[in-house]
């Protein structure tokens, strides 16, 4: 029985569990169930299993399970941030990311972003997070304060952070990211007149908009806006902790901030979800097709319509950005084609979908089949049902897949499946909003395959054309995209942010190239990146990535031999290339060996090759190849 005046510490099933494997000491041995465990946990009780987890060395995670991603993150900023600890390392675990932290002192913001000897940058962090609180503006202000003095202050504070930005930037590739002031009710609070608050509140405005604005012009920057999150009723601060521990943040806010960081991290250690996999009967409308027929469903135009219509919207927002969309139903295809094709309040169409699949097989067979089609592994798919069996069989039968269950409650449909951020990635490109078209083109290839008797022949009609160009300062977002997104053929999982490709863009021994593809089809766009250095007579192929829409082609060929040609050209007597092998990655293991590379050492994690460059490859007869690589004063 719990005392009335104690707060009962949440409990679940599965934070039961994960303190029972505290209590054995098997927090480390049991990672990867941990994992599990914590994505069926609510914010309370995450705080307390991140609190069990951060006491855990993470050398012992990484010796329990070596191919556990690291990720080494410096937390900074004015206040006190240790209480940020476990909330990160709870909400990196649950995407099976095991966090490497450096804390720094009290107020060593300034320190630690300005001076290249500081122990912030001593640890070569990959991801940087200071903690912008509103103290660190009134703490500078004397009392009595107005306006126009918590304006000037913001103002200095504004300089101050641009200038540590550029500071860090110039230093540092890894990523920054801040966040927007709040302002709480006690300090606004302080002014007794409206108009006072009013103008307040303006200037605070202006400044967080100019934090907000810092990315445009400082790439590796991001800012997350707390403004949403406070907006979900989260308190602001603790006022106790602020005044006696300088923990300026609430635990809640802290802790919502850090699912934030989650999905960036998610982003940058190349996770993020590619394909929303949805059910239709009672999640993308209301009601069963096959019983109440088209007229029946309910889609808007009615109580429960609205709000099947607004998660309709929501899907096809995400569709719009880049997430490939796919249906997967059990009912008949012809009249699940007629909706989308002809119900007049749809707003989710055929064609916005990359695959409609209706039957009345398992849907993880379904989910399968549409990875297979689309080449991609299971694990880049979000599935969203209302079915609790079709979730727990899909989580049962693939657990890789990121599965979302909504309820009988359809406006709240949208809030479980943005709540996690499954696509977040730091910048839109080009051609993630082209995306779903290209893969609509995959299915008429796929079509066209079905035509001819020999994969030779389908090649030879598909008339594709490769082109090799030197990447330019406005590839740096795409190509730093695509070592953060391949995953299948990536031969070292190299993973590069912008400021890493702009770094090699202006090295003279480095040589970034672009692929892009197009075939009687269309264009397929930028593919792939090649990243070689020069080291004396020899040329390092540090990573080769292609994307999975162009796999077997033929295009990986024709990308060797115009680099091994154009290396030969350079005067380099070989090339070596190597495969660091994951758990993805190992299609491409022996595409080295294939392609006239001589096996040269192996170090248990990676195994190198070497081309001596007497016999260049030749370009497959199906393909023709453009090398457009202008000659620079570089070492390639």
């Amino acid at each position: 029985m719990t005392d009335a005046t104690t707060p009962a510490e949440p409990q679940s099933a599965p934070l039961d569990r994960i303190m029972e494997l505290q209590r054995a000491g098997r927090l480390a041995s049991d990672f990867p169930v941990i994992t599990a465990l914590l994505r069926e946990l609510d914010p309370a009780q995450l705080r307390l299993a991140g609190q069990l987890l951060a006491r855990v060395d993470p050398a012992d995670i990484r010796a329990a399970h070596p191919s556990t991603p690291v990720l080494n993150v410096a937390l900074t900023g004015h206040g006190t941030l240790n209480t940020l600890v476990p909330a990160l390392t709870a909400e990196l675990a649950r995407h099976g990311l095991l966090l490497c932290p450096v804390v720094s002192d009290y107020n060593g913001y300034v320190f630690d972003l300005s001076e290249p000897d500081s122990r912030l940058f001593a640890a070569r962090p990959d991801l940087v997070v200071c903690v912008l609180d509103p103290m660190m503006v009134f703490d500078d202000i004397a009392t009595p304060w107005d306006v126009p003095a918590v304006a000037a202050a913001l103002a200095e504070k504004e300089r101050l952070i641009e200038w540590l930005v550029t500071r860090f930037e110039a230093t540092s590739g890894a990523t920054l990211v801040l966040n927007t002031l709040p302002l709480p009710r006690r300090l606004a609070a302080q002014l007794v007149d409206h108009r006072s608050r009013a103008a307040l509140g303006a200037a605070w405005r202006r400044t967080n908009a100019r934090l907000l604005e810092l990315p445009e012009r400082h790439p590796s920057t991001v800012v997350i806006d707390l403004d949403p999150l406070l907006a979900e009723g989260i308190p602001a601060e603790d006022v106790r902790l602020s005044t006696y521990a300088k923990v300026h943040l609430s635990p809640e806010l802290f802790g919502r901030f850090a699912r934030e960081l989650g999905h960036l991290a998610r982003h940058l250690t190349g996770r993020t979800k590619k394909v929303l996999a949805v059910d239709l009967d009672n999640t993308m409308w209301g009601g069963v097709l096959g019983d109440d027929g088209m007229a029946g469903i309910q889609v808007a135009d009615s109580y429960r319509g609205e709000a099947f219509r607004a998660f309709q919207r929501v899907v096809r927002q995400l569709g719009s950005q880049g997430v490939l969309l796919t249906a997967i139903s059990k009912n008949d295809i012809e009249p699940v084609r007629e909706v989308l094709r002809d119900h007049p309040d749809m707003t989710v169409r055929e064609g916005d979908f990359v695959r409609v699949t209706a039957n009345w097989l398992p849907k993880p067979d379904n989910l399968r089949e549409t990875a297979a089609v689309l080449n991609l592994d299971p694990d880049s798919f979000v599935f969203v049902d209302d079915s609790p069996y079709e979730c727990g069989l899909m989580r049962y039968e693939l657990p890789q897949v990121s599965t979302v269950q909504v309820d009988a409650e359809p406006a709240l449909h949208v809030e479980r499946l943005l709540a996690d951020g499954w696509f977040d990635v730091r910048e839109l490109t080009t051609e993630d909003r082209s995306r779903p078209e290209l893969y609509r083109g995959e299915s008429a290839r796929s079509d066209f395959l079905q035509e001819f008797e020999s994969t030779a022949d389908y090649l030879r009609e598909l008339r594709i054309e490769v082109r090799l160009t030197r990447a330019e300062v406005a590839d740096i977002q795409r190509v730093s995209q695509i070592t953060l997104r391949t995953n299948q053929f990536n031969m070292t999982t190299l993973r590069l942010q912008p400021a890493d490709v702009q770094a090699l863009l202006a090295d003279p021994a480095a040589l970034v190239l672009t692929v892009r593809a197009r075939d009687r089809f269309g264009e397929n766009g930028m593919v792939g990146a090649i990243f070689v250095r020069r080291e004396g007579a020899d040329a390092h192929i540090e990573n080769f990535l292609l994307s999975c829409r162009v796999f077997s082609r033929g295009i990986e060929q024709a990308c060797l031999a115009g680099l091994l040609e154009h290396l030969r050209g350079q005067g380099c007597e070989s090339v070596l290339g190597a495969h660091r092998a994951t758990a993805k990655n190992a299609g491409v293991r022996d595409l080295y060996s294939r392609f006239g590379f001589e096996r040269y050492r192996d170090d248990g994690a990676e195994t190198t090759y070497r081309h001596p460059l007497r016999d260049v490859l030749a370009v497959p007869e199906h393909v023709r190849l453009l090398f457009d690589v202008p000659e620079k004063e570089t070492a390639l």
